[in-house]
């Protein structure tokens, strides 16, 4: 045999055994553990770090809400003590016996703030839940099937954005208060449970679309060819394959949802189409209203305490959202 090759004696090569060559993370990278999609998000957004500082923040409210009989000095509408002639508890500024001050009924505004919150957490959660799961069926089916029933169905959804949200919210509610088969379902035009139907029946066209672009950009992927080349129906594709590799772009939309349904909760509330007060419950939403009447004497405690919670909740849930989508965006896939 040739001990060499266009001159080069093989035999001066100083190869060393297999076992003293050096391992590198270059020389092994293939025989790494491959990272799933879903450890490459959690990574992908645990770099967002406003969105974990804002994680944080928003947990710590959910729980400090969550145990309110624990968490609040007073209850919902005690008086932190009765008034007397020439001692008031009226519109009392922050002190040691009202951290927050108190309203125009001598009630702790910093309790009153707790389970205000914890009303509109739950509007906004379960009006989020329903409007993004209606949202997500009907975007679903309308960028499986297309065609005309596709066309249909995003026309109705195109009129129902077209219109400000706040006097389609009032005309229905308006519309639908004195019908009594809809009040035996929805209960009364002043409860939680008629806000939370109202809501997500207006809520979920903004949901279907963003879900319709999705599955229509999935819908063309081989797995899916492969899907019906085997003869799955369209229930199976939508809800064992479209549905799952879309359900990053839902989680996004549900944030945002959460937002926008305590957002219109407060506006409904600041008009005066809100929970009725008189139940016995608060809201933010309430807490503002009622701040109205603060702004001309000075009470600026009423004002920017609520304010405050509200906008402090929002942006948390914003900044998670956007950390929610950066994770999940295709565009992001390389490992930061």
């Amino acid at each position: 045999m040739p001990r060499s090759t266009q001159g080069f004696d093989l035999t001066d090569l100083q190869i060393p055994p297999l076992e003293h060559i050096a391992v590198t993370d270059a020389s092994i990278g293939i025989l790494k553990e491959s990272i799933s999609p879903k450890k490459m998000a959690f990574k992908r957004f645990m770099h967002h770090h406003a969105a974990v500082v804002c994680t944080v923040v928003l947990a710590f409210i959910v729980v400090f809400v969550a145990l309110a009989p624990i968490t609040t000095r007073y209850g919902v509408n005690e008086s932190i003590f009765k008034a007397e002639a020439g001692i008031p508890n009226q519109n009392l500024a922050p002190r040691a016996a009202a951290w927050f001050g108190t309203d125009a009924n001598g009630r702790d505004l910093y309790s009153r703030m707790i389970y205000g919150a914890q009303i509109s957490l739950l509007i906004g959660l379960f009006t989020a839940i329903v409007s993004v799961a209606l949202g997500t069926l009907v975007g679903a089916y309308a960028g499986l099937k297309g065609g005309k029933i596709d066309d249909v169905l995003m026309r109705v959804t195109d009129i129902f954005l077209a219109l400000p949200l706040l006097v389609v919210l009032v005309i229905v509610r308006g519309a639908l208060k004195n019908v009594d088969w809809v009040v035996a379902i929805m209960g009364d035009p002043g409860s939680v449970r008629f806000l939370v139907i109202l809501l997500s029946v207006i809520g979920w066209m903004g949901v279907a679309r963003l879900v319709r672009g999705q599955v229509k950009q999935l819908k063309e992927r081989e797995f899916i060819e492969a899907a019906r080349a085997v003869g799955a129906s369209t229930t199976r594709i939508m809800f064992r394959h479209l549905l799952p590799n879309a359900v990053g772009q839902i989680m996004v939309a549900l944030t945002f949802a959460i937002v926008g349904a305590i957002t219109a909760e407060a506006t409904l509330s600041f008009f005066g189409f809100g929970p009725d007060a008189g139940s016995g419950l608060t809201s933010l939403g309430l807490l503002i209203r009622d701040s109205k009447k603060a702004v001309p004497p000075g009470y600026w405690w009423l004002v920017v305490y609520p304010c405050g919670l509200l906008i402090l909740i929002s942006l948390c849930i914003n900044f998670i959202g956007d950390g929610l989508r950066d994770a999940v965006d295709p565009k992001m896939l390389q490992d930061s």
